[in-house]
């Protein structure tokens, strides 16, 4: 199943909080497999994007916390706003982040750049995802 079939099936609710609590599990769920990918592969990864090994463990280490916390976040009965509102921000931060670092301070291969972009765009869409269920939700309580 790809990503975008399984967001479409996440969607398939009425329920605001189902919605933003499949949203933020498939959030986890990419972000710990990219985790997982980069803590067992750093080394022909690194090779591919042009970056260096120890770049992608860091990131790899602080993905798999993140996953685990949005994992929680997405296993409680009704997420917490601020929780949820933190992990919309912190993905906006890293798609711009991830951008930044392309243009200012990386100098990836061309398969690094194309996987920046695009991890960028799959992570702002993530928060774009969850700050409308989040809205909705907010709405029918309102």
């Amino acid at each position: 199943m790809s990503a975008s079939q399984f967001a479409a099936f996440a969607a398939r609710t009425a329920e605001p909080t189902v919605m933003l609590r499949r949203f933020l599990a498939l959030d986890a769920l990419v972000t710990g497999a990219n985790a997982l990918a980069y803590l067992v592969a750093a080394g022909p990864l690194a090779r591919l994007l042009g970056v260096g090994s120890g770049l992608l463990l860091e990131l790899g280490l602080v993905l798999a916390v993140y996953a685990g916390a949005v994992g929680w976040l997405a296993s409680r009965g009704r997420p917490a706003v601020l929780p949820v509102r933190a992990v919309i921000e912190v993905n906006l931060a890293w798609a711009v982040l991830s951008c930044v670092a392309l243009a200012l301070w990386l100098t990836p291969s061309t398969a690094g750049a194309v996987w920046a972009v695009l991890q960028a765009a799959v992570v702002a869409g993530f928060a774009a995802l969850q700050y409308v269920s989040l809205k909705a939700r907010q709405l029918i309580i309102e």
